[in-house]
């Protein structure tokens, strides 16, 4: 049986780590030699999940500098695992002291206590989102490698309480979604969106909101029927995170509200000779199997546990008790969901194209070329290998 804690089928990883521990971990298997990674960009990935970053977000300041430890030389991939460690640093552990026996509303203490008879309550431990920060880790290598096959993804903030974004999906902008707090797709919806949010953390609570993440680029063909469909995988892959009630892909649940000849999205051909649809009110995913179209999900994203707002609850003894959550958290989780959405979007889509490529029944010229280059990649790490083991035999006088 494969541990709870692995993700992915031709490309995996594992995370490792506790919210209050020295580090937490990624170790990624599964990526092929003499790929090129950008260290920089995985790093700019972290920042943007990071605590600390604004008014909306916790103040616990975390650096999440991403240290390779292997798998990567001289900027390429090697083949061999890769493993990535985030320290850290701004633990504040007393602020649970008070906390351990207290079975603290929308958290895991209860269930974790039921499964497995102990938790650590420091922060939540290994249910904290903490953990997060190691799939934007190995979501940023995912994303290098899909780049280079032409998909690129884009997550913002769709809503937030009841202010939500009408811009179209065709119309967002990665450039305007970073200029504001919030991570909304347009200026005058990220001011009432930082409005709602203000208000909630002046009470002493939180608020929810929606994330949307949009692929686009995304190749036709991807998809394993029936039971490692493109889109059911990628609401698996979502629904991990600690904080999502909820997934759509397209339409969703607004397609309930459609007939079946306002739902449907009729084909044409293009002038390349390729197949698309008309409208995308499926949201690129047609039979489990992506279609060429752009891939649209959402994720309803629920309003922070952790607030300052006194509530009564019990207590492992089956007392009730006042409690308030003491520390540093968020008002609002969405803008730092939407780096983490991305990366379990690109970590799903990567592992779907090495599946496909396993099964490709022709090969283009490009493709066959990339074929090439990699043999030619690995021959060299070859004969370096063989050079190294002959200067070893010389030295030692064989």
């Amino acid at each position: 049986m494969q541990s709870s804690n692995t993700f992915g089928n031709a490309f995996s990883f594992v995370t490792f780590g506790e919210s209050h521990g020295a580090y937490i971990g990624v170790v990624l298997d599964g990526i092929k030699p003499n790929i090129p990674i950008n260290t920089e960009a995985i790093q700019h990935d972290l920042n943007r999940r990071k605590p600390g970053q604004s008014s909306v977000t916790t103040p616990r300041n975390e650096p999440d500098s991403a240290q390779i430890v292997s798998g990567i030389y001289n900027g390429k991939t090697t083949g061999t695992p890769i493993c990535i460690l985030i320290k850290n640093q701004d633990q504040r552990s007393k602020d649970y002291g008070d906390i351990a026996e207290i079975l603290r509303p929308g958290h895991a203490s209860h269930t974790y206590l039921q499964k497995y008879g102990v938790f650590d309550y420091r922060g939540g431990g290994r249910a904290s989102g903490r953990e997060t920060a190691l799939r934007v880790a190995a979501g940023g290598i995912a994303k290098q490698i899909l780049a280079e096959r032409g998909a690129r993804i884009i997550g913002f903030t769709r809503q937030v309480g009841d202010v939500r974004s009408e811009i179209s999906t065709d119309a967002v902008d990665a450039k305007s979604i970073e200029s504001n707090i919030v991570r909304a797709p347009d200026a005058a919806s990220a001011e009432k969106m930082i409005a709602v949010i203000h208000a909630a953390q002046a009470d002493g609570d939180s608020v929810g909101g929606v994330v949307e993440v949009v692929v686009k680029g995304c190749p036709a063909g991807l998809g394993e029927p029936i039971y490692h469909k493109l889109d059911a995988d990628l609401a698996h892959a979502l629904m991990t995170l600690g904080a999502i009630k909820g997934f759509e892909i397209g339409n969703g649940f607004e397609s309930v509200l459609l007939r079946g000849s306002e739902n449907n999205d009729p084909y044409f051909q293009d002038e390349h000779g390729n197949f698309r649809t008309t409208t995308n009110k499926a949201g690129g995913v047609i039979g489990g199997i992506s279609n060429g179209e752009d891939i649209v999900v959402r994720i309803a994203v629920k309003p922070a546990s952790s607030i300052t707002k006194p509530v009564q609850t019990a207590n492992r003894a089956g007392e009730m008790v006042d409690f308030k959550v003491e520390g540093r958290h968020d008002p609002c989780i969405c803008p730092r969901v939407v780096p983490v959405a991305e990366a379990m979007v690109a970590l799903v889509l990567l592992d779907h194209v090495l599946l496909q490529e396993r099964i490709a029944v022709s090969s283009t010229a490009e493709q066959l070329q990339q074929k090439l280059a990699t043999i030619d990649a690995e021959m060299q790490l070859l004969a370096m290998q063989k050079k190294l083991y002959e200067e070893e035999l010389t030295a030692l006088g064989a």
